[in-house]
């Protein structure tokens, strides 16, 4: 499936949207004001929380938590010392984890599992704006590779402006 992920211009916390193509909302992604490390709320439209997306202070890189339901489902860490690419792993409980790579200068990342790719982000097509495409192969789980999605533009975000 096809998602358009935006930055919402005015909001403090750090708040996106996800859309399909045809901009039909699917989801609100809210960051929180005052907390430590930048937290964030996946939600439904109705306001239930899918997906809560913790950043782990005190480490080396990019080191996000994704909880469902208060159980830890995924966590997200970047890899330090690559050149001339981004790398993150997405440990899932279990042997099927996901790994995502993507260039310095871009938003373009490819998601892949067991050597297969499961995912692209890709900011190609948005230029000059804080708005991403992502596709999501049918099969996997869409709002855990979309919380993934959002945590590698938070952590490569300041880096690029």
């Amino acid at each position: 499936m096809r998602y358009v992920m935006k930055r919402k211009a005015f909001s403090f916390g750090g708040d996106f949207r996800i859309t399909n193509e045809a901009g039909e909302d699917l989801f609100l992604v809210r960051g929180e004001n005052f907390s430590l490390g930048r937290n964030y709320s996946f939600q439904d439209l109705a306001g239930n929380e899918l997906a809560r997306i913790e950043q782990k202070l005190l480490s080396l890189g990019a080191n996000y938590e994704i909880y469902h339901r208060g159980e830890l489902v995924a966590v997200v860490k970047e890899h330090l010392f690559t050149l001339f690419r981004h790398v993150f792993s997405i440990d899932v409980p279990g042997p099927d984890d996901l790994e995502a790579t993507g260039d310095f200068f871009d938003a373009e990342y490819t998601f892949t599992r067991g050597g297969r790719t499961v995912a692209e982000i890709s900011k190609r097509w948005f230029n000059w704006t804080d708005t991403y495409g992502v596709d999501v192969s049918d099969y996997q789980d869409q709002v855990l590779v979309l919380a993934s999605a959002l945590v590698i533009e938070i952590a490569t975000m300041n880096r690029r402006k």
